[in-house]
């Protein structure tokens, strides 16, 4: 067949349920535009089911914690050395490595010294630690697609290939949140004052986090009496955990429980209180004056402030370049501290920090899907 009348052809691997949702997008905005395309990779079943040939299940990659990848390291590095054999023998077109990157990274730069074109999706965050990496990743791919434009500046002072896309957070989130619609959804009164709690999504952040946040929460309650708190619990097992903390701590403090459903917990909120991580920046994109509380075990602190290269730990500082919201990290993260900045933004007007927040979301809001799939045809050098 000639090459102008060949379909499209894209090798494709993603890792994790964040990265499947990020491929089915992907697929569907290159499909719209080649609708003969073909996909093939490790996929999860949101590509799947947007048309992507699973050469094998991306659960086989979803391994967390360094003893269980430990226990799979023979089968993912043979997981690896298939997937590279088989796009070295049937090349693609482009191949995508969504995210993953110690697995990704490795098999983009095999496959670019075999003269296939490599996009990495989704930058590590190689601009906050271990920096070297970036030298690895200049080698290993053709084009790395960032969410943020500071992430594309680092890779600048590199004379690294990267495009900033937008966030595809920014894309699904209203410029206007509908707080009345989601206290209505969640049972929640439309005239309270609440602040959301979000302890964070693993076993170490909620038995470090929810004790101090709890005994804040009784301190507020007594300067705050109308103040009502819910906390989003990403499954049964946090719940259980932070259930069995509040008993300990403040076992007659109310407050409403929602399992999952945390974007919707911080659009109902008047302010949040909240872990570090992507959460933030949907806080942002909710418009939510919010108040970042962490602390790790004290190794990992140590370890942490002689990794992270960052000024500051929370995406809305980190895209304004300053302090926006507050940041209680580690021996700062106290229930008095808390209970001060919490309070500051329950007692002041907060308009002029939204309509930052609405700048902010205006400016990584580039339709990520569309963006990514321009990229990957660019590469492929197709219309």
């Amino acid at each position: 067949m000639p090459e102008s009348q060949r379909p499209l052809r894209i090798g494709i691997v993603a890792g994790e349920v964040s990265g499947d949702t990020l491929g089915a997008g992907l697929i569907r905005e290159l499909r719209a535009r080649h609708p003969d395309a073909l996909f093939e990779g490790i996929a999860g079943p949101q590509m799947v089911a947007a048309g992507c040939r699973a050469l094998f299940d991306m659960d086989e990659l979803a391994v967390m914690g360094v003893v269980e990848v430990l226990g799979r390291l023979p089968r993912i590095l043979h997981l690896r050395r298939q997937i590279v054999r088989h796009f070295i023998d049937n090349p693609p077109d482009v191949f995508v490595g969504i995210d993953a990157p110690d697995f990704n990274i490795g098999v983009e730069l095999k496959l670019k010294k075999a003269g296939i074109p490599t996009l990495h999706y989704v930058s590590p965050s190689v601009w906050a630690w271990r920096q070297n990496r970036i030298h690895k990743i200049k080698a290993a791919t053709d084009q790395v697609l960032a969410f943020l434009p500071f992430e594309k500046a680092f890779y600048d002072r590199f004379d690294a290939p990267c495009r900033f896309i937008g966030h595809t957070l920014a894309d699904q989130m209203p410029l206007t949140p509908d707080t009345r619609g989601a206290r209505e959804r969640l049972g929640l009164d439309p005239e309270g004052t609440y602040l959301a709690l979000l302890p964070g999504s693993r076993h170490a952040e909620v038995t470090l986090l929810s004790p101090v946040y709890l005994e804040a929460c009784k301190q507020l309650k007594v300067r705050h009496p109308e103040l009502e708190f819910v906390v989003p619990l990403v499954n049964a097992k946090r719940r259980q955990e932070f259930l069995a903390i509040k008993q300990q701590v403040a076992p007659t403090l109310d407050i409403t429980l929602v399992e999952g459903r945390g974007r919707e917990v911080m659009t109902a909120a008047d302010v949040v209180l909240l872990a570090s991580g992507t959460a933030t920046l949907e806080a942002m994109l909710a418009k939510k004056p919010m108040v970042v509380g962490y602390k790790l075990k004290d190794f990992s602190y140590w370890l942490a402030q002689r990794l992270v290269k960052t000024e500051h730990v929370s995406l809305p500082n980190l895209l304004a370049d300053q302090t926006l919201v507050a940041e209680l990290i580690q021996h700062e993260c106290t229930p008095g501290h808390i209970v001060d900045e919490v309070g500051k933004l329950l007692e002041h007007d907060n308009s002029e920090l939204i309509a930052r927040f609405t700048r902010l979301h205006k400016q990584i809001r580039c339709n990520a899907d569309e963006q990514a799939a321009l990229a990957v045809l660019e590469l492929a050098r197709q219309p």
